[in-house]
């Protein structure tokens, strides 16, 4: 427990303390763990109640901060990072596990934690002061800076719930069709978009006009790249390049890491997003340059620390009409989840970059709307 104290002081955190970022223990062996396999000890431990904060989210932007991440549970982020290298994390076969274990959760679960747009997705805060202004200032702000206009087809590679392809449709008169590998996110989001030229395909990106002949005016990818992985992303692109007009517009809305070298949180990985890959900002050049010129580069990933926050926000309020349903473990899960994921936004570690790419340049360049 001392080396504990010793290690959390360094980020000005006490253990048993008073203020909400101290760390409360109720298990004897909870340093042990955490100090043996730091980020999954961490997260395994706070599931299973053996530590308690007020704000896990500035604990976590503390323990950054202090970069402490890089002197615990070493031997898992080594296996994590040899698993990566070795295999394909996020092959065609493993491809749908992440929408059954975290997209299918239900429905009704992700409506009563986002807003009504239904955007799992980072929101854009420069002038909202509300959830929903963020996130319908987030998805005009895609739609301006793919210069839609109405008759235009939009592909979305990863839709979501379709809240983007909703929101063009009606603002911008775009038709669209959207690929999404859940199964609950096809069929709502679906019925979502009755009565709009919306389509939304059960299908896998690479799975997806593999001949090249539909073409689109414009193609966004928002918040679905953070699965791709390292040894795909060439594939991606690949299959952007070949379903873009000549003189179309890729935006590419991702969450990334500072440093292409780090593996992917061991515990992120296991209980909440299997087999996802944040890439770096020289993973994305690398992967597009014989695709596409990078036009513009936009980093608002400050933003997704207010939004994490509202998400939690909104699930602690629902919670308790889903209490029978997930269990006092899932509860502890997701608010750790949400509440640590902020911390790696407030703390800078992650980024989010929105990306404007063309097939062959803009001709006279790129003006990022205002």
């Amino acid at each position: 427990m001392r080396a504990m104290a010793r290690l959390l002081a360094q980020a000005d955190i006490e253990i048993d303390g008073e203020r909400p970022w101290d760390m409360r223990i109720h298990h004897p062996q909870t340093a042990e763990r955490i100090l043996a396999r730091g980020s999954l000890g961490l997260g395994e431990s706070y599931m299973e109640g053996w530590w308690d904060c007020d704000q896990v989210d500035e604990f976590i932007a503390r323990v950054l901060l202090a970069r402490l991440d890089e002197k615990v549970g070493t031997t898992a982020l080594m296996v994590q990072g040899l698993r990566a290298r070795l295999f394909n994390l996020q092959s065609l076969r493993r491809t749908w596990q992440v929408g059954e274990v975290h997209y299918d959760l239900g429905n009704d679960f992700f409506e009563a934690m986002l807003d009504p747009s239904m955007a799992y997705t980072c929101g854009y805060w420069a002038t909202a002061d509300t959830l929903e202004d963020a996130q319908a200032a987030k998805l005009d702000l895609v739609c301006r800076k793919l210069e839609l206009r109405p008759g235009m087809r939009l592909l979305d590679i990863g839709c979501g719930w379709g809240s983007l392809m909703k929101f063009a449709a009606e603002h911008y008169g775009v038709n669209c069709v959207g690929l999404t590998i859940s199964r609950e996110q096809a069929e709502f989001g679906q019925a979502r978009c009755t009565g709009l030229p919306v389509t939304l395909r059960l299908q896998d990106y690479r799975q997806f006009n593999r001949g090249g002949s539909e073409r689109f005016d414009c193609i966004a990818s928002v918040g679905m790249f953070e699965h791709v992985g390292a040894k795909n992303q060439g594939a991606f692109f690949e299959m952007a390049r070949r379903s873009l007009e000549d003189e179309g517009l890729f935006l590419l809305h991702t969450i990334g890491k500072n440093v292409r070298r780090t593996p992917t949180d061991p515990w992120i990985d296991r209980y909440i997003f299997p087999n996802g890959d944040l890439p770096s900002l020289g993973q994305v050049c690398d992967a597009s340059e014989d695709c596409f010129v990078v036009e513009d580069v936009h980093n608002f990933g400050a933003d997704y620390d207010r939004t994490l926050m509202a998400w939690h926000a909104r699930f602690e309020a629902a919670w308790p009409r889903f209490a029978a349903r997930y269990g006092e473990r899932f509860y502890r899960m997701w608010r750790y989840y949400l509440l640590a994921c902020a911390g790696t936004f407030r703390a800078r570690s992650n980024q989010l970059w929105q990306f404007v790419m063309s097939p062959r340049g803009v001709a006279g360049g790129y003006r990022r709307p205002g």
